[in-house]
């Protein structure tokens, strides 16, 4: 490839240029890589300690309907009184150029929709372990896409990082390499040329 260069000294000027650009765009590549798998990695222990809480609150919530249902004989009706929640709003914040979404739900009071006289305690308590379901399983939403648009990003900056260092880079360099060669190789010829006419000229 150096070869199809033609050696000049504008060509040497150029081609040591674009090695400093790709040098410094492998540097920020990479630089971008390691500051994405920290978020990754930072993310997937939020992960890790969303889930065990969503384990921990189903298990309670269903053992506080198993209860209500126990005690109740059934909770269809009051279920069917508790509102749908639109309160979901998604936005975005920028790592690094990569758009992460943040899924937030709206903090609202906690209100018991259905009719004391029928329902019982265990009932509430469910209610109130399912809304913190709810609120962990929207923030682990929020965690999963995240590291799934990141670990996209990284295989993505990967990519670049290796191309820039595998081949532009070294392509550069040889053809920097090649440049100079054919320039000294010409200067030589020159100082030899000029050797032989000053002393044909002596003569």
């Amino acid at each position: 490839m150096a070869q199809n260069v033609f050696p000049t000294k504008n060509n040497l000027i150029n081609t040591k240029k674009s090695l400093k650009l790709a040098r410094v765009g492998y540097d920020l590549m990479d630089k971008k890589r390691s500051i994405l798998v920290r978020e990754v990695m930072q993310l997937m222990d939020d992960a890790k300690d969303v889930q065990s809480q969503i384990g921990e609150k189903y298990k309670e919530a269903y053992a506080a309907l198993q209860r209500a249902y126990i005690e109740m004989g059934n909770c269809d009706t009051a279920a069917e009184c508790i509102p749908l929640d639109d309160s979901i709003t998604i936005s975005s914040r920028s790592v690094m150029g990569v758009e992460l979404p943040t899924v937030t739900s709206q903090p609202t009071e906690l209100k018991l929709y259905y009719a004391f006289s029928n329902t019982t305690a265990s009932l509430d308590e469910a209610y109130e372990k399912f809304n913190d379901v709810k609120r962990l399983t929207v923030k682990l939403a929020e965690i999963e896409s995240s590291v799934c648009r990141l670990a996209d990003a990284i295989k993505k900056t990967r990519k670049r990082t290796n191309a820039l260092g595998n081949i532009m880079i070294p392509k550069f360099e040889d053809t920097i390499k090649y440049i100079s060669n054919a320039l000294e190789e010409k200067e030589r010829e020159e100082f030899s040329r000029l050797k032989v006419i000053k002393s044909v000229k002596k003569k």
